[in-house]
């Protein structure tokens, strides 16, 4: 017998469960800069925290990754639009930091909503950095990175008992140039690894990891819009995933996982 006397269609609202948990927000003051993170997509994966500072914004400056049922929530918030996006005209950096700055010294509420989580990839460490040394009041509020959640919604545990013991993040925006990172070290390691920003140079990255030592079988799968609608991913092996996910039309923004954790999807997902 339970121990509970709830009857089973007593089931708790949305509403009551948030009224247990007794989470009670930090205020957004005039004059503050929030650096928070939205997650991979999906608005189920905001922080409570970040969906309070939205409501409580009154000047919003988002990226391109930001969904726009996301955006939707701040509803009292004037949108300022920072989206990059790679070989495409896009608010400069510098642009955004002043942007930020201007709206703090005016005096509003300010939410700088990045996708993922604010300090990976995100370059809210150089905003932080830079509202610091204006005297900006900031805080940051974490945000799922995409290059966990992501793999958790498309079936790829990050780490798995018996296949790694560590998992490496890794930009490939700069592949194939003298700021690129050294491929071959990160192959040497033996372990996953998770590529930002690395479609348009995913052949050269590729052919780097399999220059490095991983074999031609490596498991390797690109996931698109992780959590979304929209989302896809494909799975195949590091000598053929440049070919397969050019045959099935994919771009970015995407992720890059290789690895042999990526050989777990099938078993999680029933197609072994």
């Amino acid at each position: 017998m339970s121990g509970s006397t709830k009857n089973k269609g007593d089931n708790a609202t949305l509403e009551q469960a948030l009224s247990r948990l007794n989470f009670k927000p930090r205020p957004l003051e005039p004059g503050h800069v929030w650096l928070a993170g939205a997650g991979p997509g999906d608005p189920g994966c905001l922080t409570l925290e970040v969906l309070a500072a939205l409501a409580e914004a009154d000047a919003l400056v988002y990226d391109a990754l930001v969904s726009s049922d996301v955006v939707a929530v701040a509803a009292n918030a004037e949108l300022f639009f920072a989206g990059k996006r790679g070989g495409k005209p896009s608010m400069k950096q510098d642009d955004i930091t002043a942007l930020l700055v201007r709206l703090a010294r005016e005096g509003r509420r300010v939410v700088r909503l990045k996708g993922g989580d604010p300090y990976i990839f995100g370059r809210g460490g150089e905003e932080a950095l830079a509202l610091a040394r204006e005297n900006i009041p900031f805080r940051v509020l974490p945000g799922l990175t995409s290059g966990l959640s992501a793999l958790a919604a498309t079936g790829i545990p990050a780490t798995m008992r018996g296949i790694n013991k560590a998992v490496i993040l890794a930009t490939g925006h700069a592949a194939g140039t003298d700021d690129d990172i050294d491929w071959a070290a990160i192959a040497r390691t033996g372990q996953p690894v998770v590529v930002y920003m690395g479609m348009a140079n995913l052949p050269l990255i590729a052919a780097a990891l399999l220059d490095g030592g991983l074999a031609p079988s490596t498991p390797a799968a690109v996931i698109v819009a992780a959590t979304m609608p929209q989302e896809r991913t494909v799975v195949a092996t590091l000598a053929t995933i440049a070919e397969a996910a050019a045959a099935a039309g994919l771009a970015s923004p995407a992720l890059i996982v290789v690895g042999g954790i990526v050989a777990m999807r099938a078993a999680l997902m029933g197609q072994a």
